[in-house]
């Protein structure tokens, strides 16, 4: 119990509180910029498997553009929440259970607003209403490991790159993706009712 308490103290301290740059222009301009990057990166990860495992690459997408926002939003965190500082057992559960969460929060809030579910994992043990299963949190920690060690130094490395020319198109492409949310909500919320049954007319 003590343990637990004080690596819950020792993440809270370790915190790099630098990050609170967020709030800056800059900040904001790097965020979309990872957040496109991760999704897109999502999407093709996604689609291979779809590929390798029923030979079907263009699986159905939430959105019209080739984004998964759930792989944008799961690394995001996992950048600014973890520290070189964070204790190797913290970074261990994080790795986890943030796509964990981000993963069921996503398929719960899309079956209960659309009444689908874009993935179903009802049928494989240790699952939780279909929307997330241990065996793929498992592989969410391994690949999220994958991620903070070899790829995000290297999409960083970019970043600091093409800043001066990403400063000029960044918002331009976080309005593409607002609107592409928007137009996907619409789609969806149409289908949604034109699947639903007629009701009976007052006789």
């Amino acid at each position: 119990m003590k343990g637990g308490l004080a690596m819950s103290l020792s993440f809270l301290n370790n915190m790099d509180f630098r990050h609170l740059e967020l709030i800056s222009i800059e900040g904001a301009a790097r965020i979309v910029f990872y957040f496109t990057v991760y999704s897109f990166i999502g999407w093709l990860l996604e689609n291979s498997y779809s590929f390798f495992t029923k030979q079907i690459f263009f699986k159905e997408n939430f959105l019209y553009g080739p984004f998964k926002p759930m792989y944008g939003f799961a690394p995001i965190l996992l950048v600014y929440l973890i520290s070189p500082k964070t204790h190797w057992a913290i970074v261990l559960f994080l790795c986890v259970a943030i796509p964990t969460l981000v993963e069921y929060v996503s398929g719960a809030l899309l079956q209960k607003l659309f009444h689908k579910q874009w993935w179903d994992y009802s049928e494989t043990s240790l699952q939780l209403h279909g929307h997330i299963c241990l065996s793929f949190s498992i592989c969410w920690g391994f690949l999220s490991l994958f991620c903070l060690k070899w790829v995000h130094p290297l999409i960083s490395a970019v970043y600091g790159t093409i800043a001066p020319y990403w400063g000029w198109v960044w918002s331009a492409v976080g309005l593409y993706l607002l609107a592409d949310l928007v137009l996907a909500i619409r789609r969806h919320s149409i289908q949604d009712l034109l699947t639903e049954e007629p009701t009976n007319p007052i006789q």
